[in-house]
């Protein structure tokens, strides 16, 4: 593949923001991204100033963000299942089609004046379900696309993109909704689609094969909370993400009531956002030029301590020129912040479990935001606007000290496939009904008698990987009538789920198990055995 080639030709130049531009899938793929964009706002606006039309209350108004909020938490989990399991091409294109079928019919009752309240809220949960499913593939295909160390220019240029279209896209609209009416914006929604789905048709994708029979989507699932929950590296990116969203949050709940409070108008609040737009792509131009000077963590807990500092100072402005500047700095502190955490998840993530990895992210992410502006929200209404700035602000400076304890993890390991395990030979007596499960594995290992500590110790660690990769119980024992001898058990709930854990480590898990086998006399004894049901003999 042309874009494979390109990659192996880019991994060795240093890094620029415009070396993604260079793979032509990317680009191309980005352009209609923001494209896409651009209409999806146009449908935003759109759709809340129709449900202001209909002469709907308030609260159905309130409700269009609800509408397009829900299905992120609805079908995150799925989503990031279906993206591992089927081919996360096919599953992009279903899904834009999906949405620009919903579009159309949209567009079609806004023109016959067919919409009610409900209806609008019932097809604007459509639209976004279809959103959220596509999302963690969507994200997932990124390293697909560029490599490895260009991760973080293009999640700074995928940035750059939302935040144009976010400032491109409502100046259009409202243009458009007042020249040729509301259903122009939905029509010009679902023509936005063609791009995405031009480009994702035309991508000559590799094919991956696989010898292991497929996941289920309650397997998957079950695999990926599995994976996260023993692989530290993603926990504490996880933590650390969730609480700096938690505190940093106020900015963008709070925003519209400063602005408010500073300018009646709303286009104080429309400069404003155009300050947050604009400094967040000045944030992704300088991002490039600090990673070649200094870590990811400095870069990290340095735009996290500049962002809680901007949330505090701007609890204390009262003129919208100034106010401003700090929301210009503020910008620019959050896409740091964002894009390198984006680009060091999705690092962090083998491809067999990428989307799902993603998808636990991606709720993280949403419900640390979502609880941070209930509850930054909340603090306002019961004391003051710039109280709850403050705490909120001090509070995201001060996440900076988790450097201390949990630090970012290295994205260096190589998490290609290191399928190193011999298959077992079934016998002919097997049969098909027996490989259910579970699975019992057994493996003997002879260890040198000064060195059982450290073996010991260093399988407690292998532990990790047996459970992460599909283990769901584990255990070392010493053989008591045999000198120097140690077995290793765990329990795997099928045949199939065994032969993908045969697919699921990594060369990363190589410097581990050698150390392990460095403590062993011998090669290792390994036993698979079935669990023997009476009803099937």
């Amino acid at each position: 593949m042309a874009v494979d080639t390109e990659k192996d030709l880019m991994a060795g130049n240093s890094a620029g923001l415009g070396r993604p531009l260079r793979v032509p899938a990317f680009r191309n793929l980005l352009i209609a991204d923001l494209v896409s964009d651009i209409g999806t706002f146009m449908q935003n606006v759109g759709a809340a100033w129709l449900m202001v039309s209909l002469h709907a209350g308030p609260g159905y108004v309130a409700l269009i963000q609800t509408a397009a909020a829900v299905p992120y938490f609805l079908l995150a989990l799925p989503a990031g299942s279906a993206g591992d399991i089927f081919d996360r091409r096919k599953l992009i294109l279903f899904t834009e089609v999906w949405m620009m079928g919903v579009a159309l019919i949209l567009a079609i009752l806004t023109i016959g004046g067919l919409t009610s309240p409900w209806l609008l809220l019932a097809l604007t949960f459509a639209l976004s379900a279809g959103d959220a499913f596509e999302t963690p593939t969507w994200r997932a295909i990124l390293p697909e696309l560029v490599a490895k160390d260009d991760l973080a220019a293009a999640s700074a240029l995928n940035g750059i993109e939302f935040n144009l279209a976010r400032a491109v896209g409502p100046a259009v609209a409202g243009l458009v909704i007042a020249v040729a009416g509301v259903s122009t914006a939905f029509v010009a929604n679902f023509i936005s689609f063609f791009g995405v789905i031009l480009v994702v048709a035309r991508w000559k994708r590799p094919i991956r094969r696989q010898t292991a029979p497929p996941e289920t989507l309650a397997g998957a699932t079950v695999a990926a909370v599995r994976y996260v929950r023993n692989s530290p590296a993603i926990l504490t990116l996880l933590v650390r993400t969730g609480i700096i969203l938690f505190f940093c949050s106020s900015l963008f709940a709070l925003l519209p009531s400063v602005a408010r409070s500073v300018d009646e108008r709303a286009i104080g609040y429309g400069l404003l956002l155009g300050c947050l737009g604009a400094g967040a792509i000045g944030g992704a131009l300088l991002m490039q030029t600090l990673r070649a000077r200094f870590s990811t963590e400095t870069i990290v807990s340095a735009g996290v301590v500049t962002l809680g500092g901007a949330i505090v100072t701007i609890s204390r402005l009262h003129r919208l020129s100034t106010l401003a500047l700090v929301i210009l700095v503020s910008g620019a502190a959050w896409v740091l912040f964002v894009s390198l955490i984006n680009a060091l998840v999705q690092n962090l993530a083998p491809d067999w479990v990428r989307a799902r990895v993603l998808a636990i992210f991606t709720l993280v992410y949403m419900g640390s935001f979502a609880l941070g502006s209930a509850a930054w929200g909340g603090i306002a209404q019961r004391q003051s606007v710039r109280l709850a700035l403050v705490y909120s602000g001090f509070g995201t400076a001060a996440s900076a000290i988790l450097a201390l304890l949990a630090r970012l993890p290295d994205s260096t390991a190589d998490l290609s496939p290191w399928s190193h395990w011999r298959m077992p030979v079934i016998v002919k007596e097997v049969g098909d009904e027996l490989l259910g499960g579970p699975v019992l594995v057994t493996i003997e290992y002879s260890v040198v008698t000064e060195l059982e500590s450290k073996f010991v110790k260093a399988m407690r660690q292998y532990a990790r990987v047996r459970r992460r990769d599909g283990a769901y119980k584990w255990g070392i024992y010493r053989d008591i009538e045999v000198a120097n001898r140690f077995v290793e058990i765990f329990l795997v709930h099928s045949w199939a789920e065994h032969l993908r854990q045969h697919e699921r480590q990594t060369k990363a898990d190589r410097e581990l198990e050698q150390r392990v086998y460095s403590y062993v006399a011998g090669e290792p004894k390994v036993r698979h055995l079935l669990y023997a049901d009476s009803t099937k003999l």
